[in-house]
């Protein structure tokens, strides 16, 4: 018996063979260009955003370049200022060289105007009850009203009584300085400092440091006011250190550091002075002198300068670290009346 067979079906086409087809792969591919395009634009748009936002806030928070503190401003600001005075003592210096230099007082031209810068300021220690003192040196060496005025301006000499201020802020002592200053004009009152025997040191390294800051001089001596000086012999002798930018000059000498409480010269710190219990050299406290370099280092420095029981020693022992010129003037050893003294006792 013969089977017929019925006709042959074909089998539908498949998901796959229609993904197949031409028709299909070409939509498939302008599907994915176009993906690729927009995520493409997006992302150019979001970094185009991110350029303009950085660039917003740079402009009104002025930190388009890096942000510096306040302390490098001052810092930049003092290089440039430091070097325009080098660029000017440079030129300074060669007009010396082509004109022969001569260590004298000069006037100083700056800008449109021309000014003397003092040769010395001289820091006369006083206290309160000392007018008589004062007045002895007034009387002696020192010219009071234009005459004063005349001493700063021809020969570039400052002369000013040091004295600080009362514990007690405005009572009679202080009242009986004011009024006295109103009067000759000769102080420098230190409102930092307050006036005692016993502070004498600190009140040393004040009259440095504010003298450093109000007068642009060449020198700073510290003096007694029971000593007489002889400013021209002063003033021949420090032309003579004009080329020593850190110079310290005085009487030098050392001396035994006593360690008894009821010693008139008792030093509290004697056991830092090693065995031996004998002072380093340092020039007498009558009256030395100190170059500008030196008076500025300690007006910068003057609040971790180690202060002594004397202000002769103290200077010394800030001098030890410093390359700085010690010079044994015989001519400021103010007690013993060297020949052509500078000074000596009223």
């Amino acid at each position: 018996m013969q089977i017929r067979e019925g006709p042959t079906r074909r089998p539908a086409p498949s998901a796959a063979g229609a993904l197949r087809s031409p028709m299909s792969a070409m939509m498939l591919a302008m599907f994915a260009t176009m993906a690729s395009f927009y995520v493409a634009g997006r992302l150019w748009q979001d970094a185009q955003n991110r350029v303009y936002l950085i660039k917003e806030l740079d402009r009104r928070t002025g930190q388009g370049q890096a942000a510096i503190s306040v302390d490098d401003t001052l810092k930049v600001v003092a290089c440039r200022q430091q070097g325009k005075r080098l660029a000017s003592l440079e030129m300074e210096l060669a007009a010396a060289k082509h004109e022969g230099f001569v260590g004298k007082y000069s006037p100083e031209t700056n800008g449109t105007y021309s000014r003397k810068k003092p040769l010395i300021v001289i820091g006369i220690m006083s206290s309160f009850g000392r007018k008589t003192y004062r007045d002895a040196v007034r009387k002696s060496w020192l010219p009071t009203g234009s005459m004063l005025k005349k001493l700063e301006e021809e020969k570039g000499i400052v002369v000013r009584f040091i004295v600080g201020r009362s514990a007690n802020r405005g009572d009679t002592f202080d009242r009986e300085i004011d009024d006295e200053n109103r009067s000759t004009k000769d102080f420098l009152i230190l409102d930092d400092h307050i006036e005692s025997d016993e502070e004498l040191p600190k009140k040393t390294k004040s009259f440095f440091a504010n003298a450093a800051e109000k007068f642009d001089a060449a020198f700073y001596a510290k003096v007694n006011d029971d000593i007489y000086i002889n400013v021209d012999t002063l003033s021949a002798m420090l032309e003579t250190h004009w080329d020593k930018p850190r110079v310290y000059i005085g009487c030098m000498k050392s001396g035994e550091v006593f360690s008894d409480s009821t010693h008139k010269w008792y030093e509290p710190d004697w056991w830092k002075f090693g065995d031996g219990k004998s002072y380093f050299r340092h020039a007498s406290g009558e009256m030395f002198v100190i170059s500008r370099a030196v008076a500025q280092f300690i007006s910068i420095n003057r609040s971790v300068l180690r202060t002594y029981a004397h202000d002769d020693v103290s200077v010394g022992s800030w001098m030890i670290g410093l390359a700085v010129k010690h010079v044994n003037e015989a001519k400021l050893c103010c007690s013993s009346w060297p020949s052509g003294a500078m000074c000596s006792g009223l």
